[in-house]
């Protein structure tokens, strides 16, 4: 039995587990099955109870993971992706998804709740022939737009407020995402709030890092936090849609401060950036020798943005090894289903493709196959251990009959 498990474990490591932008991304559609069952009995509840986007974060995921899924298949087979973003975008528009967040901000609820929202919403209108697309959804949708747009134009810095007081570079750069996604969809409008906000981001950068700072005055947007893997992550995720040559910048920088392989068992991702310390947080989560298991995920997703393939295969199989997948013939579960809210975001990683702007120069790879090797080492050390008694016995046995035999 413990050989069965060690032979599991070397498949997980060297068996394809991304697929690319194309592809669909192996036990992904039985993952969301596993997703849909766990939010329809309170798993997006539940996670509210564990940080503040707990529910919002569960269903928007979950449907920005059926968009990705969507805009892989032909157009005329997509009807289960935009029933099942619709439904996600339904309950973020529902009470209980605006709770968290104040109506008196600017724009209303928040860019934090606005930028997300308008992103899936777009998704949803992207799957859709322009004949074909709801006329209330998109009036929604432009709405939405043009309050972001008119928020970050009237603002003194690019960084909007997600809650009273309150400001993250990482909740700006999806709304500005979703502002080029409304100029790819319909007719360019945003284009000068674009330019300005990027303009605004390259005079705040963490002077430390050279990146986006994790929080900042949300009056000024000078940095008030050094950069961070959690925000990272999805600021990477989101940057190539907006400027592919700024982020392409970011990415590398990113990839070669916070991107490590810690006691040389596969990549993951710090919190804080390689040589420095600090503290665990909401956001974080626990940090095992640094390690944001929360940031590894979504960089997996920002790899395939970016097209760096041998980062994302390396990140997707060091997922499917160390997340202990629980699979059926009908779901699959990471952490024996303990977290829904993580399977949502492995959904959305692995499923991860850009939306308006094809990567042009993928980065060079930083991580070879070489790093599969201690760990196949050490299942292999573990394969062969149970054995190790009866080898022994064997050897004495074979010593004790050679003993009795009569020399000739």
């Amino acid at each position: 039995m413990v050989g069965v498990v060690a032979v599991v474990g070397a498949v997980r490591l060297v068996a394809p587990a991304s697929a690319g932008p194309d592809g669909e991304p192996p036990g992904v559609r039985r993952q969301l099955t596993f997703l849909r069952a766990a939010l329809d009995d309170g798993a997006g509840e539940r996670a509210q109870g564990l940080f503040p986007e707990g529910y919002f974060f569960s269903h928007a995921l979950y449907g920005l993971a059926w968009v990705e899924l969507g805009l892989r298949a032909p157009a005329g087979e997509r009807e289960q992706a935009v029933a099942q973003a619709r439904w996600a975008l339904g309950r973020l528009e529902s009470p209980a998804g605006r709770a968290p967040f104040s109506e008196t901000l600017t724009p209303e609820y928040g860019v934090f709740y606005q930028g997300w929202t308008n992103w899936l919403r777009g998704g949803v209108l992207s799957l859709q022939p322009a004949q074909d697309r709801d006329a209330g959804e998109l009036a929604r949708f432009v709405d939405s737009a043009v309050g972001l747009g008119a928020a970050f134009d009237a603002a003194g810095s690019p960084y909007l407020e997600a809650y009273p007081g309150q400001a993250w570079p990482v909740d700006s750069t999806v709304a500005v995402a979703s502002l080029r996604l409304h100029d790819r969809l319909l007719a360019p409008r945003f284009e000068g709030t674009i330019a300005r906000w990027l303009e605004g981001v390259r005079q705040r950068l963490d002077p430390a890092t050279g990146l986006l700072p994790h929080r900042v005055d949300p009056v000024t947007g000078a940095p008030d936090e050094v950069a961070r893997g959690t925000s990272q992550s999805i600021i990477n995720r989101f940057l190539p849609e907006i400027d592919p040559v700024f982020a392409g910048e970011q990415y590398r920088i990113f990839r070669d401060r916070f991107v490590v392989s810690p006691l040389w068992l596969g990549p993951a991702v710090l919190e804080y950036r390689s040589g420095t310390q600090g503290s665990a947080d909401v956001d974080s989560g626990p940090l095992p020798l640094g390690v944001s298991l929360s940031a590894t995920v979504v960089t997996l997703g920002a790899a395939q943005v970016h097209g760096d393939a041998p980062l994302a295969g390396a990140l997707a199989n060091y997922g499917d090894f160390a997340g202990l997948p629980v699979d059926t013939p009908w779901t699959r579960r990471y952490a024996l289903g303990l977290l829904p809210i993580g399977d949502a975001f492995l959904a959305w990683s692995k499923t991860a493709r850009p939306w308006i702007t094809e990567v042009a120069d993928p980065p060079p790879s930083s991580v070879s196959w070489a790093w599969r090797l201690p760990l196949l080492t050490i299942l292999l050390l573990i394969a062969l251990l149970p054995w190790l008694p009866a080898l022994i016995r064997h050897r004495r046995n074979a010593g004790s009959w050679k003993s009795t035999v009569p020399s000739s």
